[in-house]
């Protein structure tokens, strides 16, 4: 695989306060990356910087061997929130095809890409429904419809499953693999959550704070789905917890 993201020696401050320091990644294509740790460490501003919502102060990010201030982010990079961040006087048909409205796209290709995501996700049935008469699971699916429309890349994702009950996160994390393999993306995910990180990733990358630095790397070979209860993934969760 070759790399679709590499950091060399990036660091970030605010109001001169070190946020960011000296860190250094490459994520492949198609890999699914956690960033795991506690508050503090930087992880949604890394995101931010890769995303381009914000600028590094030193070092270099390239996105596909191309400067992330030069690279066409809305079609290749999407960025998932924690929060669903729908519009409520827009059905679900029309807050998925929100994320095409500033492409150069036929009306009738935009049509089809978001009636695409919308079985993706499973919500083809779903189209006029309101988003007051989703649940919140069915929301971020909706969220997360709206982030594949793009057809990115890479997928940024922030803490998107955090505010879900655990049964319907756990519904979320095979829907994710699922596209994910279907599509081959790159996902890098933001999560507190030791459990969700060993049942998403390729590798898991601890971040610990003040300022925010790379402690540890841990690549997972395991099989999935991979269950917690599973003694082989009880194991690598309970040896996580021991870096965070």
């Amino acid at each position: 695989m070759s790399a679709a993201i590499k950091l060399k020696d990036v660091s970030k401050s605010f109001a001169h306060q070190p946020v960011l320091e000296k860190i250094s990644l490459s994520i492949q294509n198609g890999e699914i990356v956690a960033l795991l740790g506690a508050s503090g460490g930087g992880k949604s501003t890394l995101l931010n910087l890769i995303s381009g919502l914000l600028d590094a102060d030193d070092g270099d990010i390239l996105i596909q061997g191309t400067a992330a201030k030069h690279f066409q982010q809305w079609q290749q990079v999407a960025y998932l929130f924690q929060e669903d961040r729908l519009l409520p006087w827009r059905s679900v048909q029309q807050n998925v095809h929100f994320g095409l409205e500033n492409s150069a796209l036929s009306k009738s290709e935009k049509q089809q890409r978001v009636s695409d995501a919308l079985k993706l996700v499973g919500l083809a049935d779903y189209a006029q429904h309101w988003p007051h008469q989703l649940s919140g699971g069915m929301r971020s699916r909706v969220a997360l419809a709206r982030s594949l429309v793009v057809q990115p890349q890479i997928m940024l994702m922030d803490e998107p499953f955090s505010r879900l009950d655990p049964q319907t996160r756990s519904t979320l994390h095979n829907e994710l693999l699922r596209i994910q393999a279907l599509t081959a993306m790159t996902i890098i995910i933001v999560t507190h959550d030791v459990e969700e990180a060993v049942v998403l990733a390729d590798r898991v990358v601890v971040l610990k704070p003040h300022p925010g630095r790379i402690h540890s790397q841990t690549a997972l070979s395991l099989p999935r789905p991979r269950i917690a209860t599973l003694p082989d993934v009880n194991e690598q969760i309970r040896l996580l917890r021991l870096e965070v």
